[in-house]
């Protein structure tokens, strides 16, 4: 006699051509995001987080780390480029199957999570001013990187882009232009192919020039090592 509280495995419903319908309680893993995925083969051509990581000294203790920092980076990274700005977001994406893979991790594997919203945190404020200046190096060395042989010119774009905040963050101020409170970076492309150069977290204040002349006398310098005859 069949158990009356049990269900049973799978349910069938009508088919349609060339397919069976059928619906089970198993679940499996289950994620709403490809991006990790594809970001990964990216980054793995172009080396990004590997480089940035390397810019990065880590000064915690060996013993009990269990996420390194170019771990950290590539869950970020690929986080915010899938949408998910908010360092908090990793409370939750850090079982997701398809995260996992991106940070090369097993995707079922409870023990394989990625780090969490407050490990992300601790990473972000341990950056010293140093640490992000060699940073933007990386920056500036991964764009040399992406040619084969110096390029005849160069047109270096300088843009001020507004970066809305929303709480009490430091430096963050009203922006007459914008309408709004917020931080204002200056990001600096390749004005030819559209790759990034260097990106400075600034202020919400407008820009003087002698700012952005220092900003662009350092990127200068670092690129003509590279291509003095540009």
């Amino acid at each position: 006699m069949p158990d009356m509280n049990s269900t049973s495995e799978q349910l069938r419903f009508a088919s349609i051509p060339a397919h069976s319908v059928r619906a089970d309680f198993a679940g499996g893993g289950l994620s709403s995001d490809l991006g990790p995925v594809l970001l990964r083969g990216v980054d793995l051509q172009i080396g990004l987080t590997k480089r940035l990581a390397a810019a990065l000294p880590d000064r915690r203790h060996q013993s009990y780390v269990t996420h390194s920092h170019h771990d950290l980076l590539t869950q970020r990274i690929y986080q915010i480029g899938c949408g998910y700005e908010d360092g908090n977001d990793a409370n939750s994406l850090r079982h997701d199957p398809m995260f996992k893979l991106g940070a090369a991790r097993s995707p079922f594997d409870a023990a394989a999570a990625l780090a969490s919203g407050a490990t992300i945190s601790r990473f972000e404020h341990a950056a010293s001013r140093q640490d992000i200046y060699r940073v933007s190096e990386a920056l500036v060395e991964q764009f040399v990187a992406t040619f084969a042989s110096p390029p005849k010119s160069l047109i270096l774009d300088l843009d001020h882009s507004e970066d809305a905040c929303y709480g009490q963050q430091p430096l963050a101020f009203y922006n007459h232009h914008y309408g709004s409170t917020c931080y204002l970076p200056l990001m600096i492309f390749d004005g030819q192919s559209g790759g990034l150069i260097a990106a400075v977290l600034r202020p919400g204040r407008r820009p003087f020039g002698e700012e952005n002349a220092m900003i662009m006398r350092r990127v200068l310098k670092r690129i003509r090592q590279h291509f003095p005859d540009t």
